[in-house]
């Protein structure tokens, strides 16, 4: 599958080095509203710096755009590459609002084109892990989760933070834990929260000031089909400590997962809830974040003419819930919830 990126800025390159190292993939070129970063992206991993998203969709070599943009621009970019006629796969979330994201997901069936959506860090080797011993009743039903996405405070090191704070912690990772816990036990039926801006007035690393319009604290109670119950924690002003990566409460035992995205993260289960005892993992693991995984399913996907497992559906589902949350946080009423998706499958290593 030859892809395009569409945006080359604080992930392009780690998207583009995964590509040329994958065998089903290829990367044909970049493009950016600023020329010189995509200039950059061709120099280094090679292929064509489109000076605009028009320019890489009139190239018919092009068989999907990774959509790298802005969480603003998500929903615009990803429209106007699946009305091309082009796969796609976007960088979470997938739009802002559920209206737009279930437009997109109808927009590709409609152009009969594969919409593909992160965060896609469920189908590594350690939440595989624990959604193979969860099928497997290793620790009996589970009714509680327990999520921590405490990111810190990120113009510490972000270049431009601001994109990300109008977008909020749980858009840019309470996502990443909702996503895995969705895929694991079925769609949000109901959603309470609270959501404040702990510390509204911020400054850039380059000592710029800027405000925040959207909570930098969110706290969420979710309920699952199957009566699991979730908490979810996203934040941008706490940093990881202690409190990170999920927590699985079942009959019989407990799982934690030491974090939501890294392939090789720890896994550990408990009897008792004090003692915990190291997993191993159902495989080698990729070291870090792999970030060609959904883009190597969507190629075989197609290929083989089966679902992806990174579907448009389960996006929009959960970009209904992230807005629930904020809805339920503003007004202090909790929200009902009515999309649904079909789960994804395991990853045939780990089934």
């Amino acid at each position: 599958m030859n892809v395009a990126l569409v945006g080359c800025g604080n992930i392009a390159e780690r998207y583009a080095a995964r590509i040329v190292e994958s065998e089903p993939l290829e990367l044909v070129g970049a493009t950016d509203l600023l020329p010189e970063r995509a200039d950059a992206i061709a120099g280094r991993f090679g292929g064509t710096p489109y000076r605009s998203l028009d320019a890489l969709l009139a190239d018919d070599r092009v068989d999907a755009v990774v959509n790298l943009t802005a969480p603003q621009a998500h929903a615009t970019v990803t429209a106007a590459a699946l009305e091309a006629g082009r796969h796609v796969h976007t960088e979470k979330p997938v739009a802002l609002s559920y209206g737009e994201a279930r437009e997109l997901a109808e927009l590709a069936r409609r152009r009969d084109v594969r919409l593909s959506c992160a965060p896609a860090t469920f189908l590594g080797e350690a939440l595989q892990t624990v959604w193979k011993l969860v099928r497997e009743d290793a620790i009996g039903r589970v009714r509680v989760a327990y999520a921590e996405a405490n990111w810190g405070r990120i113009e510490s090191w972000h270049p431009a933070p601001e994109t990300l704070y109008a977008a909020g912690p749980l858009v840019d990772v309470g996502i990443y834990p909702l996503t895995a816990l969705t895929a694991m036990f079925g769609p949000v039926r109901r959603v309470s929260a609270y959501g404040t801006m702990v510390q509204p007035e911020r400054m850039t690393k380059h000592g710029t000031p800027f405000r925040l319009e959207t909570p930098d604290f969110t706290v969420a109670v979710l309920e699952l089909d199957g009566d699991v119950v979730v908490r979810v924690t996203a934040t941008f002003w706490v940093g990881p400590g202690k409190q990170r990566g999920i927590e699985l409460h079942g009959e019989r035992a407990s799982l934690y997962v030491a974090a939501w995205a890294e392939s090789d993260a720890r896994v550990e289960s408990s009897d008792d809830g004090e003692a915990y005892t190291r997993v191993p993992l159902v495989r080698h693991p990729y070291p870090g974040i792999d970030w060609s995984t959904a883009l190597v399913d969507l190629a075989a996907a197609v290929e083989e003419g089966r679902p992806h497992r990174a579907s448009a559906e389960h996006a929009a589902h959960v970009v209904e819930v992230m807005n629930a949350i904020d809805s339920s946080g503003r007004n202090g009423a909790s929200v009902e919830v009515t999309s649904t998706f079909e789960l994804p499958a395991p990853m045939e290593w780990a089934r």
